[in-house]
């Protein structure tokens, strides 16, 4: 019960604190919320123009079902308040299932995780619509093993929210014996979200976020954009950061950048279908369940962020629930990679929004601190990959071979 207490005082504490620290931190931390997400949600209400109906939309369509919720709470005390306090409820929903009764050292010790996670990575993280999905992931996750239909279910509501989700959403499909039931689920939601947005006259932009997605430049922060950033440095002529009027942020430009700018979709693909393959034959081979999905969750989680030209702060996010899923089954082994990750949040927080200006302006530091930050995230994607290709696979399944997904060990 102290345990508990404890846990809830930091969790408010943390929640706050960094919710309040948006208004003190330089730059816009919170400048999506009400320079992007209140005008999109005052327009749906109000029925001027609705996102992903009338007009393209930059992200799914429930991402918007999100905003509208927030401005039904701005009662409270504006936009702002009333996003933070979205993320906050949410946020306690899923810390409450992880917590239990406070009697399991490694839901314990992922708890204390997550908490420093959110210190560490900042108001970004909380400011963004990948917060909205960080609690729904945490929860399929959690109940992906004896709930694998729920959790599909939650899984699909947060990729139409946030693309990244269907990362777990893979995972489950190769590391849960009960494939076919997370597969119906996500169908069955995408399924229902198409048709209310067709029935909304919506066809048109059904899936508009992705050619709005695959048609971006080279951002500033992610790691293919450190080759451009390290020749500005340098004073070589030709590569520059730049703002993108169309997109709202900062993109680089140099030799080549177009053209591999282009690239970097399809080898996202290939690459997430490499970690694909890799995970479906050590399923295939009888790997257990707790050892497979908490490595291959990260490994994918960890694609989607290094092998994309997409580099936002807060795609940071998206490490924290195959961390606490980890350290939940598997604390022994999830060490390393809780370390790892949080480096990689808190210089995420250096270089944006402390030394964002540095980075900008291709000063010395500036760079260092981002190259830094993107070689820990290619090491933790190699580190990630490297576990699922060591799991023990005893072989294929038959002939009384199981491979155990029932449940997550009480012990964990």
């Amino acid at each position: 019960m102290r345990a508990r207490v404890v846990l809830w005082i930091a969790f408010l504490v943390v929640h706050v604190g960094v919710a309040a620290l948006g208004w003190a931190m330089p730059g816009a931390t919170m400048g999506d919320v009400y320079i992007v997400y209140e005008p999109w949600a005052t327009n749906a209400v109000t029925g001027a123009r609705v996102v992903g109906v009338t007009e393209p939309f930059v992200y799914p369509h429930l991402a918007l079902v999100a905003m509208i919720l927030a401005k039904a709470l701005s009662w409270v005390g504006g936009y702002l308040v009333a996003w933070a306090l979205l993320v906050i409820v949410l946020n306690a929903i899923a810390f409450a299932v992880l917590i239990g009764r406070g009697h399991s050292r490694g839901r314990t010790a992922a708890a204390w995780f997550w908490l420093v996670a959110i210190v560490l990575l900042g108001p970004v993280g909380m400011y963004r619509i990948d917060a909205i999905t960080v609690p729904l992931a945490i929860l399929g996750l959690l109940w992906l093993a004896g709930r694998p239909a729920i959790a599909s279910v939650l899984l699909a509501v947060g990729m139409w929210i946030k693309v990244w989700p269907v990362a777990l959403l893979a995972t489950a499909f190769v590391a849960v014996r009960r494939r076919m039931l997370v597969l119906g689920a996500a169908v069955a939601v995408s399924a229902a979200v198409m048709l209310v947005v067709v029935a909304l006259g919506g066809a048109e932009h059904l899936f508009g976020f992705v050619g709005e997605q695959t048609g971006r430049g080279l951002q500033v922060e992610a790691p293919v954009a450190t080759f451009y950033l390290w020749r500005a440095m340098l004073g070589m002529p030709g590569s520059h950061p730049y703002y993108s009027q169309d997109i709202l942020t900062y993109q680089v430009d140099g030799p080549g950048a177009d053209v591999l700018s282009a690239l970097m979709t399809p080898l996202l693909v290939v690459a997430a279908a490499g970690v694909l393959v890799l995970g479906g034959y050590k399923s295939w081979r009888g790997a257990h369940f707790v050892r497979l999905a908490p490595p291959l969750a990260l490994a994918f989680v960890m694609t989607l962020i290094v092998v994309n030209k997409v580099g936002s702060p807060q795609f940071m996010t998206w490490l924290f629930a195959p961390i606490v899923f980890w350290i939940v089954v598997d604390r022994t082994r999830a060490w390393f990679p809780a370390l790892l990750g949080a480096l990689t949040i808190g210089l995420t927080q250096l270089v944006y929004p402390l030394f964002y200006g540095a980075v900008l302006s291709a000063v010395p530091y500036g760079v260092l601190l981002l190259t830094l930050r993107n070689v820990l995230s290619i090491v933790l994607l190699v580190f990630a990959v490297a576990v699922v290709a060591r799991v023990p696979a005893p072989g294929r399944i038959g002939r009384g071979r199981p491979r155990s997904d029932a449940a997550i060990p009480a012990s964990a």
